[in-house]
């Protein structure tokens, strides 16, 4: 099975980790394994923004295209760009190998205390 490189840079852009999923894996599930701030309320459902990624500028164009229902889910999230994506969204395979996220500013895991 092939190995995805996934790159989490934190809201602040201070730090960045650098962790390897498996193809097929889903960006929301390998994000909340390394103790990233993406609550996913809705378990990937599609149904909340709060799983919302902004991906690197270089890496956007990579990764097919949002639903339009993704997109409705989108204008929903705080401080949403133009790269920003759902991370239940996002299936990783090897040609989104070396990819780049960061966390939103607004971004906060009321699951972790």
């Amino acid at each position: 099975m092939s190995k995805v490189t996934v790159h989490f840079v934190s809201a602040d852009e201070e730090s960045t980790l650098s962790v390897e999923a498996s193809d097929g894996d889903n960006l929301l599930t390998v994000a909340q394994i390394h103790d990233q701030p993406l609550e996913g309320t809705c378990e990937g459902q599609m149904a909340c923004s709060t799983c919302h990624v902004i991906v690197n500028t270089a890496d956007f164009d990579r990764l097919p295209p949002a639903s339009e229902m993704e997109e409705d889910m989108l204008d929903l999230a705080a401080g949403a760009r133009r790269t920003s994506r759902l991370a239940c969204q996002i299936s990783l395979t090897p040609e989104l190998d070396g990819l780049t996220v960061q966390m939103p500013g607004e971004s906060h895991n009321m699951q972790i205390i």
